[in-house]
């Protein structure tokens, strides 16, 4: 996909989840307060935090999308890498948040403290938090599996932890609501329960994160296909000293191939650029290929001219 469209349908999706947080923070905030429900409260916080998220994945999208300049030889692809690790350290806090305010409100309950049983409002809150997160969820992640977008698909993974929030107050505030004050306590059980979910799938987004920032090599079965499309290009004799990392959503491939010694400049030139394109044809136009040509080795481990 050209990079402008790519832009635009990451603006796009973020755009309407950003809109679908917004209105979910001032009805689930309203919904908590008059129905005097703490956790539908702690919820509309949890959508603020993917209303920030949001605004977080447009700005660094766009930087991410500049080209190459003098201060960024090889663009500015990371900074796409760490909107998404930013999202993935707020979303492991948010779990741990949820985590701990439910093991406070679980020891006020072993202390003698009755917690308030909440209203119907809120029960309502978390119903249209759960339907409307889970259709944003399933939106953002199918535009950013099919923009190949990291950034994006974390912040459809944060949508689906809003809708797994609700779903843990709704069920600790339904079940207050039927069984009466004695049962309350099942509100702050539940949030903990899907705190751990939470804090699981950050941790999913934050290990790509650290494995583009610490240079790790593509996958085998890349770096695979990559040798074989410098090997079987003619002229190549053997491919060594090969070099693979990931550059935000973009490759970075650097590779040694030998070629007969008395070939001209122009035509080894002309063999090493046919590898550049078919290796851009098959992982895109902005893959950073870097070839060094050799002469092929004699049996003695001199070169041949």
């Amino acid at each position: 996909m050209e990079s402008s469209k790519r832009e635009k349908a990451i603006y796009r999706v973020t755009w309407t989840g950003s809109f679908v947080n917004f209105l979910l923070v001032v009805f689930k905030l309203t919904a908590g307060v008059f129905g005097h429900s703490a956790a539908m409260i702690a919820d509309a916080v949890h959508s603020l935090s993917d209303f920030v998220t949001d605004i977080i994945v447009i700005v660094f999208t766009r930087i991410s999308n500049k080209p190459q300049d003098k201060g960024h030889d090889y663009g500015h692809g990371k900074y796409e890498t760490l909107a998404t690790a930013i999202i993935g350290t707020v979303l492991f806090a948010v779990g741990a948040g949820i985590c701990w305010n439910g093991l406070l409100a679980i020891r006020s309950v072993w202390q003698g403290h009755v917690l308030p049983v909440p209203g119907v409002l809120a029960l309502s809150g978390a119903v249209v938090s759960v339907i409307l997160k889970e259709i944003t969820y399933r939106y953002t992640i199918h535009v950013g599996r099919r923009i190949d977008s990291a950034v994006v698909i974390a912040n459809a993974w944060h949508h689906r932890s809003d809708a797994f929030s609700s779903i843990g107050t709704f069920i600790g505030i339904g079940g207050a609501i039927t069984l009466g004050e004695k049962w309350s306590v099942l509100d702050p059980m539940a949030a903990i329960i899907v705190s751990f979910f939470i804090m699981k799938v950050s941790v999913q987004l934050l290990k790509p994160c650290v494995d583009e920032l610490t240079e790790k090599s593509l996958p085998d079965d890349i770096e695979t296909e990559i040798m074989r499309i410098a090997e079987h290009t003619p002229g190549v004799s053997a491919l060594h000293n090969l070099r693979t990392r990931r550059i935000g959503n973009h490759y970075a491939i650097e590779m040694h191939i030998r070629m007969n010694g008395r070939l001209t400049l122009y035509e080894a030139h002309s063999k090493a650029s046919a590898i550049e394109r078919k290796l851009k044809e098959k992982f895109g136009i902005d893959t950073h290929v870097g070839i060094h040509v050799e002469p092929v080795k004699n049996a003695d481990g001199t070169y041949s001219e």
